[in-house]
């Protein structure tokens, strides 16, 4: 029965600070494409950053990933990836995530660690066919999964994992490990307390798993989105680029393009109208920001 429930997905999300799951699929000997990258940013709510090599650069969708870079989101961010087997990751806000180790040569192995905020891993039944091994390293509470729904969150008070669907086993540190096998049901362990056991209701799981679910209307960027932002306009290159370096340090990817003797900066990749709008009103505020417009699909806005 458990098999027939995972057909259509299977899902593990944390919020986090440290600890491991691991997660496995059959191999269906199905092919990836030779130029497909492991691991690749598909969407962004803004704002968030990329932390690689001592920089740090805003987070865009489209971007390749590779070990050791991490991830940072703000207030209200969000971030989703796309794992060439064929799983998505998503990133709530506030959150703190490394990639240890990623790589795809007939099976996909990744270590992933979530330092902080919340984490979904999904497998789609496309991923199932794709054979894999993935570790998630979150804090006091290790969860061996196969095949499941699981959704987990680390704050300051405790560390909690839910079982939605299938069946997972739960230890924390070196205590004696127990199995969820009925959906709903938690393991959580308050800091330096001892584990329980629980269950929550339909409408707790719904509100926890808006956590890392990019919203309707918000600040977002996908991979081939085509809405933009024109912040300003200056004759100035110099004052362009000042108000680009002040916005890609605030997590937004502002760039500088000339048209004519003007410099404008714009905020590029935008999913649609909506979202643009959202960024138009999460940076006006910033100093050097006048009066920003949308610039829409096929638009060059002078």
């Amino acid at each position: 029965m458990a098999l027939r429930r995972i057909a259509g997905s299977i899902v593990a999300c944390f919020i986090a600070a440290g600890g491991h799951v691991a997660f496995a699929a059959p191999d269906a000997g199905r092919p990836r494409p030779a130029d497909q990258v492991p691991l690749r940013v598909e969407a962004v709510q803004y704002p968030a950053w990329l932390d690689r090599g001592g920089y740090s650069v805003p987070l865009t969708p489209g971007t390749p990933l590779r070990e050791s870079d991490t991830l940072r989101t703000g207030p209200n961010a969000r971030v989703q990836l796309e794992l060439s087997e064929g799983s998505t990751v998503r990133l709530g806000e506030n959150a703190r995530f490394t990639v240890e180790k990623v790589e795809d040569r007939g099976i996909f192995r990744s270590v992933m660690h979530v330092a902080y905020g919340a984490f979904r891993f999904t497998t789609s039944a496309l991923g199932l066919g794709h054979k894999r091994q993935i570790d998630i390293r979150v804090r006091t509470v290790t969860a061996g999964i196969r095949g499941t729904d699981v959704w987990g969150k680390s704050t300051d008070a405790r560390d909690l994992v839910c079982l939605l669907e299938g069946k997972i086993s739960v230890q924390a540190d070196q205590r004696e490990p127990v199995t969820l096998d009925q959906p709903r049901d938690f393991y959580q362990r308050a800091r330096e307390g001892e584990p329980q056991v629980g269950r929550v209701d339909e409408e707790q799981v719904r509100t926890w798993s808006k956590e890392t679910e990019i919203e309707p209307g918000g600040a977002a960027a996908r991979r081939g989105g085509r809405w933009s932002v024109i912040v300003s306009k200056f004759y100035n290159r110099s004052q362009a680029l000042a108000l680009s370096r002040e916005l890609r340090a605030r997590g937004y990817p502002a760039e500088v393009d000339a048209v004519g003797d003007v410099q404008r900066v714009r905020i590029l990749g935008l999913a649609d109208e909506a979202a643009a709008r959202a960024v138009m009103a999460n940076i006006r505020g910033v100093p050097g920001v006048a009066i920003p417009s949308i610039s829409e699909p096929g638009a060059d806005t002078r």
